[in-house]
């Protein structure tokens, strides 16, 4: 492990573990002792887990299982501000037991009173996760010290994965019109590989080619089966993301909105502009300054 920056570690009597770290420079080889939920609330972290290779961005966040040798870098300008959970195991495992015992489909529709296996991939960082990771942060970084007041905050992390989980991945299963359970599962893998590709190299210029390589999957097969989970096409996730990795450049940095165009992955201004402003109902720079006032 190597860490050029600010850094502080949090470990509760419980074995609950959190690290936030602001660094340009940071190398990590290690293998996950704990279940971990990782997040980044400015630049990005280049990651590798079992050989798959992806970016946690602002608006996402990995889940990485205990025993899983994981891999990340930070190498960039700017400072990057990475926070992480981690959970100790009499701790997940109380609370998997108490919430599977009366949600019998969430992780893999089985009451596991082994460690259970999280699905190792990015989700959105958005609504209630988001809210209690940040104020979890603003008051650590306050300096808190209450160990209660500390895990009802991962309580709660924990709380909120499992129901993004659900929305992520069960209910997405049950969207895609395969009959047999393995296939569904295993499609739905495959798109999870779409979509990590689509959010780490957004600002690149990519193919359906490209996606579908990369979920093993062929073009037609990829195009109607993530329409059916996701009910947008690739191309529709993509400029999502653009626009709204856009949206949090304007609000969060000084960069012009030529630079901001280059560095989301739009070509040209004009259709970056009539884009934003046909989404958010605003232009970016009547955005920008809104932001600033």
């Amino acid at each position: 492990m190597r860490i050029n920056g600010m850094r502080y570690v949090k470990e509760l009597s419980n074995r609950n573990k959190i690290v936030s770290e602001s660094t340009c420079d940071a190398i990590y080889e290690q293998q996950n002792d704990a279940y971990t939920i990782k997040f980044v609330f400015s630049g990005a972290e280049d990651c590798e887990i079992n050989k798959r290779r992806f970016s946690i961005y602002p608006d996402t966040f990995a889940v990485v299982n205990a025993g899983t040798n994981f891999c990340s870098k930070i190498d960039s300008i700017n400072p990057v501000n990475t926070f992480s959970v981690s959970f100790g195991e009499h701790f997940f495992s109380d609370f998997h037991h108490t919430l599977s015992a009366s949600h019998e489909n969430l992780l893999d529709g089985k009451e596991v009173k082994s460690r259970p296996a999280f699905t190792e991939s990015l989700y959105p960082f958005t609504g209630d996760m988001r809210f209690n990771v940040q104020h979890l942060k603003n008051q650590l970084d306050k300096g808190l010290k209450d160990e209660m007041l500390i895990n009802e905050y991962m309580y709660h992390c924990l709380l909120n994965y499992y129901k993004i989980y659900d929305r992520e991945v069960v209910q997405k299963l049950d969207k895609l019109s395969f009959i047999k359970t393995k296939t569904r599962e295993e499609v739905l893998k495959r798109l999870t590989l779409a979509k990590e590709y689509i959010s780490s190299n957004y600002n690149q210029n990519i193919t359906l080619e490209n996606i579908a390589e990369q979920a093993c999957l062929s073009v037609n097969h990829l195009l109607r089966t993530f329409k059916e989970a996701y009910e947008i096409s690739p191309y529709q996730f993509l400029m999502q993301l653009r626009l709204n990795r856009a949206k949090r450049l304007l609000q969060t940095t000084s960069y012009s909105l030529n630079e901001i165009v280059g560095l989301v992955g739009f070509e040209c201004p004009s259709s970056f502009i009539r884009l934003f402003k046909n989404t958010f109902n605003i232009t970016p720079l009547k955005y920008k300054k809104s932001k600033l006032n």
